[in-house]
């Protein structure tokens, strides 16, 4: 399973039916809010409110187990997907076929399959925001990043911005957990515990203990 966007470029990956395109409902989203902040729209507001019932339900799952998450999907989103998919087909006729809310129609319609998979897999989600959030750093600084200096002092960058973004999803603050985590390491923390200093389970030290 791949989450992609709609770049043609992708559907060669999925062409041999091996790998199964993810699309990403924000993208989607994104094309309806753009119509609606450019003007009074009341098909882009409709369709914005439908979308944001199925993100409504994605907040009451967040964090839970893969099969609760797809049992409240198939009892809540599915009923939401359905009425969204035969509100687009109903509508999409009666708009100017090179309007823009037309096309963001189609874009949906012509993606529906990958745009409602995650109906049937409860680890998939909706976007990949918080993904994309975590490498905007990234994207900003690439300029910079062309002057790592060799090979190796990029791959360690790359090594050390995955850590301080996964401390960052993980709700913990990155210099702190590095400077703990280090000053463990070279306190002889032993290599076969170094689970318990990865930022999902990492909890600081108790003085009283050390």
């Amino acid at each position: 399973m791949l989450h992609v966007d709609g770049y043609a470029g992708f559907e060669r990956l999925t062409a041999n039916g091996k790998i199964q395109a993810r699309r990403l409902l924000a993208h989607t989203r994104r094309k309806f809010y753009e119509i609606a902040e450019a003007e009074v729209t009341p098909l882009a507001t409709e369709a914005l409110r439908r979308i944001a019932m199925l993100y409504a339900v994605e907040e009451l799952v967040r964090g839970q187990s893969p099969a609760h998450r797809l049992a409240v999907r198939r009892a809540r989103s599915k009923p939401i997907v359905d009425a969204l998919q035969s509100w687009l087909e109903a509508t999409l006729p009666s708009l100017p076929p090179r309007g823009k809310l037309a096309e963001a129609m189609r874009y949906a319609l012509t993606r529906w399959d990958g745009l409602t998979r995650f109906l049937d897999d409860g680890r998939i989600e909706l976007d990949t925001n918080p993904v994309e959030r975590a490498i905007r750093p990234v994207a900003l600084g690439r300029k910079n990043h062309l002057f790592a200096g060799s090979d190796g002092g990029a791959e360690r960058w790359a090594v050390i911005g995955s850590l301080i973004e996964t401390a960052k999803l993980n709700g913990v603050e990155p210099y702190a957990w590095l400077k703990d985590v280090l000053t463990r390491m070279l306190a002889g923390h032993p290599a076969s515990r170094l689970d318990e200093l990865l930022p999902w389970s990492w909890k600081t030290e108790n003085p009283s203990n050390t």
